[in-house]
Order: C-alpha cells, then sequence, then structure tokens
C-alpha cells in the first residue's frame, strides 16, 4: 500500500487527502515551447514523500563517490569523467530494493516532538526522491566538468611554479569558488529558471556532460498499459544499452580507424596538403567522416538535444573559421621567411622574424572567442532585455510557466538564503585574498573586478544557455 506523507517532513506518516492537482488543457497552461510540452508532464503530486532516508542516504553516497572517481581520474592523461547518469540508472533498482527491505516502523526521535513519526521507508521509492539522488549526484560530478576547477590552480601553483600553498588556503579557493555559484543562481533564478522560454534543453533529455534527464526519469518511473504489444521501455533501454556498448569497442579499441576515415588522406596518402586538408585528427577535416558517437558528440555536445537553429549556426560559425578564414591565415604565411634555399633553418632570418608564439587555429580561436562577449552582450540585450527589465520591475504582464506555478504548491526557498550565502562567500574570498595573499597571490581588488565580471556575463550567458544549449566558456 502507498504510504502517503506530507510533503517537507522527513518520512512521517501522517496521511493526507489532498488531491492531486490537474491541469487544464488550456493557453494559460501550457509550455509555449513544443519540447517541453512533449517532453515534461504538467500533473504534480504533492503527496509523494521527498526528504526520506532513501534520499539522504543514496544521494550523500552518490556526491561523495562521485566527487572522489572525478578528482582521482582527472590525473590521467586521458581523464574519465563519471557523470550522474551513471548514477542515475544505478539507484533505480537500489531505490526499489531499500524499499523492500527497509523496516516500515514508526519512532520518534528526541527534540522533534511527539507529533513527528519518523519511519525508514514510508512506501515505493518515488521519481521525486529519484530526482533529487541525480542532483545530488550532479554536484558531486561539478555538473558534468568532472572536477573543480579550482584544484587545477593548487596543481599549478605546486607543481609548475614550484610554491608551496597550504591546506587551508587550498581548501578555502576551492570551496569558496563552487559555493559562490550557487549564491549567483540564486539571484538570477528569477530571469533564467522561472521564465517559461528558459527552458533549458540540456536539462530534458540526457546527454553528455551534463543535464538531469526528465524523459529518462518519466521513463524509468512511469508505468505502461497493459496488452500493449509494442516492446517495453525497459527493454528498449537494455536492448540500446547492450548495442551502444558493443560498437563501441569497434570504434574504441579495436578498429580505432572509424574514429576519423579521412578518404581524402587514404587517396593522397603522400601529400602534405591534402593531409592538412582532409585530416579529420591533425588538418581541416574537409571530406573526413566518423562512426563513432564520441566524435559526434564532441561537437556542441550531443545534436539529438540541442535546438537545430543552434546547431545550425554553429556550424556555419566553425564552417567560416576552420574552412575559409584558417586557410587564408595559413596559406597567407610565408612559410619560407625563415629558411634558406634547402628548407633549413636560417638563424639570421629566423631572428629577424622573431618567433612562432602561436598557432593560426589558437590565435584565430583566442580572437573570435573575446569577439563572442561583446557579441554575448548585444545578442542579450536586443532579444531579451524588455523581458530581463519587466522582471526587474516586478512586472506582472510577463506569462508565467506552467510548473513554475505547479512550484507555488510547495514553500519556496527564501531570497536571504541566497544573499548570505553569496556575501560570506565573497567575505572569505576576501581574507583569502587579504591575509593568504602570500600563497594565493590576488589582490583583493582584482576579486572584486573578478565579481563584477561575472554578475555581469552570467546573467547573459546562462540566457544564451537557457534558449540554445550553448555555453560560452
Amino acid at each position: 500500500m502507498h504510504l502517503k506523507t506530507q510533503h517537507g517532513n522527513i518520512g512521517t506518516v501522517d496521511e493526507v487527502e489532498a488531491p492531486k492537482p490537474k491541469m487544464e488543457d488550456d493557453d494559460d497552461n501550457v509550455s509555449p515551447v513544443e519540447q517541453v510540452r512533449l517532453t515534461v508532464t504538467n500533473d504534480d503530486d504533492p503527496t509523494l514523500p521527498v526528504w526520506t532516508f532513501r534520499m539522504w542516504f543514496l544521494g550523500l553516497l552518490s556526491c561523495a563517490i562521485l566527487s572522489f572517481l572525478n578528482q582521482f581520474f582527472s590525473y590521467r592523461t586521458e581523464p574519465l569523467i563519471v557523470t550522474q547518469i551513471t548514477v542515475q540508472v544505478a539507484t533505480l533498482p537500489i531505490g526499489h530494493f531499500m524499499a523492500r527491505v527497509l523496516p516500515t516502523t514508526k519512532f520518534r526521535i528526541p527534540g522533534l516532538g511527539s507529533e513527528h513519526l519518523v519511519i525508514l521507508n514510508p512506501g515505493p521509492f518515488n521519481v521525486k526522491e529519484h530526482v533529487l539522488i541525480t542532483i545530488f549526484a550532479n554536484a558531486g560530478s561539478a555538473f558534468g566538468s568532472g572536477l573543480a576547477y579550482a584544484v587545477g590552480i593548487v596543481n599549478i601553483i605546486k607543481k609548475f611554479y614550484f610554491r608551496k600553498i597550504s591546506f587551508i588556503a587550498s581548501w578555502l579557493l576551492i570551496i569558496t569558488t563552487q559555493v559562490l555559484g550557487y549564491g549567483w543562481a540564486g539571484l538570477l533564478r528569477k530571469y533564467v529558471v522561472e521564465p517559461a522560454h528558459m527552458w533549458w534543453p540540456n536539462t530534458l533529455v540526457q546527454v553528455h556532460f551534463s543535464g538531469m534527464s526528465l524523459i529518462i526519469f518519466r521513463t524509468l518511473h512511469e508505468k505502461e498499459e497493459k496488452g500493449d504489444k509494442r516492446i517495453s521501455r525497459a527493454k528498449f533501454f537494455l536492448v540500446a544499452l547492450v548495442c551502444s556498448f558493443s560498437w563501441y569497442a569497434f570504434p574504441g579499441y579495436l578498429f580505432t580507424t572509424l574514429t576519423n576515415i579521412s578518404w581524402v588522406c587514404w587517396i593522397f596518402s603522400k601529400s602534405v596538403r591534402a593531409h592538412q586538408i582532409g585530416s579529420g585528427m591533425r588538418g581541416l577535416g574537409v571530406g573526413a567522416i566518423t562512426l563513432d558517437w564520441t566524435a559526434v558528440a564532441s561537437f556542441l555536445s550531443s545534436p539529438l538535444v540541442s535546438p537545430f537553429f543552434a546547431i545550425a549556426n554553429g556550424f556555419a560559425g566553425y564552417a567560416l573559421i576552420i574552412y575559409i578564414v584558417t586557410p587564408i591565415a595559413y596559406w597567407g604565411l610565408d612559410l619560407y621567411a625563415i629558411v634558406n634555399d634547402k628548407f633549413q633553418l636560417d638563424i639570421a632570418k629566423y631572428e629577424e622574424q622573431g618567433r612562432i608564439q602561436l598557432s593560426t587555429l589558437f590565435a584565430l580561436t583566442y580572437g573570435f572567442g573575446f569577439a563572442t562577449i561583446a557579441s554575448t552582450l548585444t545578442h542579450v540585450s536586443l532579444f531579451y532585455g524588455r523581458e530581463i527589465i519587466d522582471r526587474f520591475r516586478a512586472s506582472d504582464q510577463g506569462k508565467e510557466d506552467v510548473h513554475t506555478r505547479l512550484m507555488r504548491n510547495y514553500k519556496d526557498i527564501p531570497s536571504w538564503w541566497f544573499y548570505v550565502l553569496l556575501v560570506i562567500t565573497l567575505a572569505v574570498s576576501l581574507g583569502l585574498c587579504i591575509f593568504l595573499n602570500d600563497q594565493v597571490q590576488m589582490p583583493w581588488w582584482g576579486l572584486l573586478f573578478a565579481t563584477a565580471i561575472a554578475l555581469e556575463f552570467t546573467l547573459t550567458i546562462s540566457i544564451i544557455t537557457a534558449t540554445t544549449n550553448q555555453t560560452q566558456d
């Protein structure tokens, strides 16, 4: 028997008879984004237990394990990133197992009062517990990045600059840089989370490096109709898993050439120019194809999740830079300016020309990367400027997301929590820069300047990511 509990109590056994809120199928209760309408249900059951022992145990354990594994494997030549998809799939049978074996005996915790009855097993393992466990795991994998960026700073200080940095300074550096993002998230949620058009494609399906899959959650938890002759979701998932695992053995281990099939290089195997044009590994990759899905997903992440206009726009820019600008800049360079008639290095000419500092593609990549800063501000100002102003003025004229209205049934997180978290993090960061400056070597004004830049660009980049699934690093 499914045990209904009050949402928000930690596995209490007080039964409620609250009906499920059913959203009517009208214009106000339908998401304006087609992908969201087809993926996310408009129904919600507020009686499902959430703060359960299963959720806390599996969530904290998953976060700790993924944090350790990703940090450990990050030092490999080929870093291995364990994302939350592993936990998402693995914790489903574990959660059902715990729902079967944990005792249902009620007991009281001293200090909570006699009216609060606690139970380790409030009923069947449900989708809300599963979602929260995956969020814990996502935090453990640095939201798909694998490890905290500040760890690299500590490594560089020790191994490249041969300087000492204490454990306290290292720990504060890593913690403050990680927690600072949660403060920004709370401040900007009404601009990039609550609006209906901020649909975050990365959260709808499970993609390469990040994203909590609503589709997978619904697939794993929704019951199928009896008598349906089609293949079940579980069988389809198993078949797809076996096929994907089996095929990857070929391009990943047995026949690695499948990752990069450059027929131009095969035909003109001795031509340097042909390899520069046709090689997908060390050239422009013109005409090269791949049968390795990891290579496909490495271009703007998985093409199955990003909107078509974002993929087309990205490919147009990629083709312009790689196939037009880079060849002109590369072959327009006088390669013979530092060699003699025998194609040997001429020291006198080399000293006259100067050392080569950057490769052509590297220099262009950084140049266009800086150009995206101005384009980001321009794009967001033109397309989303009015909406940002309206929400800043707390205007009620904008259309509220149907799922945001569903969340009104629950007590919201106070905004001052995020303000306090942000202020405390900045205060600790300033203390780190002032009192341990000899170890981190960042002046206090540099921290404030970096914070101002982050405040300016976090909103604009978040809006672009929320609507196109493209992130600018």
